[in-house]
């Protein structure tokens, strides 16, 4: 229950933090371009290998630390960074192909999944 309830506030903090991020960019008039959400992806996958290195280097296997940052705040932030730490241990394996085809594929049918819900919830009463 206590690992349940650091992903929980984690994710708060971090959905927050996006949120607040998406204000700034409004306010700044960046609205052309989803520069928010790209600024968030960038410096999510930032600190998440960061935070993931630094865990790694001090030989922590804390599981509430990782728990609160690396799946609530930078899970809540963006999961873009969970993406990109994925892909970057298929890589450190050597596995270049699971890596390419997870990235190619979780863009191509991330894609196509909102593309579908957008027409669900268009012909669907």
């Amino acid at each position: 229950m206590l690992n349940f309830l650091l992903v929980a506030l984690g994710g708060a903090l971090g959905a927050s933090a996006r949120h607040l991020v998406s204000l700034g960019a409004i306010r700044a008039g960046l609205t052309t371009f989803p520069w928010h959400t790209t600024a968030v992806n960038i410096l999510g996958s930032l600190v998440m290998g960061a935070f993931i290195g630094w865990l790694a280097r001090r030989g922590s296997s804390s599981d509430a630390l990782r728990l609160f940052v690396a799946t609530g705040v930078l899970g809540g932030f963006t999961t873009f960074s969970a993406f990109s730490l994925d892909f970057a241990t298929l890589w450190q394996r050597g596995e270049l192909g699971y890596a390419f085809g997870y990235a190619a594929g979780s863009v191509l049918l991330s894609l196509m999944a909102v593309f579908l819900g957008l027409w669900l919830a268009r012909v669907i009463p």
